[in-house]
């Protein structure tokens, strides 16, 4: 059984969504703020967190900020700001999907299945033998889901994560952003082509000297991107 952390300020939301995932079979815990959401985070050790973008004590993006520090778990965040900048800012920050108010609770249990069909509850980052990394290269541990840079584990979201394992089993080959999307999210997803730049972005700034000129995930101009080593 799946545990699923909601962290929404809005009574019936999130009493509905509570009921109805409960009723799929997961067990379910709700925070109405940002503070006490974080004390369950650590309590709980939820599977998969839905946290509402706008709290009363705090930011929704601060504290998506917080808990990447301290874990890779999917994070779906909901809101009722539906503005491309929205989307980005939150995908940007670490969250995994972004669901805009209002939303079916079908389509709500559609996208967690996905998440947490791919993340494999994120097993905790444990170092490689030495001699299994090139120290200064990347390494990608797909049993223990852990990507290293120069011999140091590197903190991935989920989506971040897919992409990566894509590219690493098939360096070279190029991807479009829709095949990337399709992999990330599934075939049902109404998340924009724009979510795969923004996690493109993100990993070169974890892999690369220079994200800016980078040398590993290139960017095959009018089709999409491929990885090189």
């Amino acid at each position: 059984m799946s545990k699923i952390l909601i962290i929404e300020d809005d009574l019936s939301i999130g009493e509905m969504m509570s009921i109805y995932l409960y009723e799929d079979g997961y067990e379910v815990k709700r925070a109405e703020n940002g503070r006490q959401g974080e004390v369950l985070f650590r309590d709980f050790q939820p599977d998969m967190i839905i946290l509402d973008l706008m709290l009363p004590d705090m930011d929704g993006i601060q504290l998506c900020t917080t808990i990447r520090q301290t874990s890779t778990i999917p994070i779906l965040m909901v809101s009722a700001k539906n503005e491309v900048s929205d989307r980005v800012k939150g995908l940007q920050t670490g969250a995994d999907d972004y669901l805009c108010k209002p939303f079916s609770m079908r389509e709500l249990s559609a996208r967690i299945q996905a998440l947490l069909r791919r993340s494999n509850a994120y097993p905790p980052l444990v170092p490689p033998p030495s001699d299994a990394l090139n120290p200064e290269g990347i390494h990608l541990d797909l049993d223990k889901r852990c990507l290293y840079v120069s011999g140091k584990s590197i903190e991935t979201t989920f989506s971040e994560y897919e992409i990566m394992k894509l590219f690493w089993q098939n360096q070279g080959r190029v991807y479009s952003r829709e095949e990337l999307l399709n992999r990330v999210r599934g075939f049902d997803s109404q998340v924009t082509e724009r979510a795969i730049d923004v996690h493109i972005a993100n990993l070169r700034k974890k892999i690369e000297d220079d994200p800016k000129e980078p040398k590993h995930v290139k960017t095959v101009w009018g089709v999409g991107y491929k990885f090189l080593l």
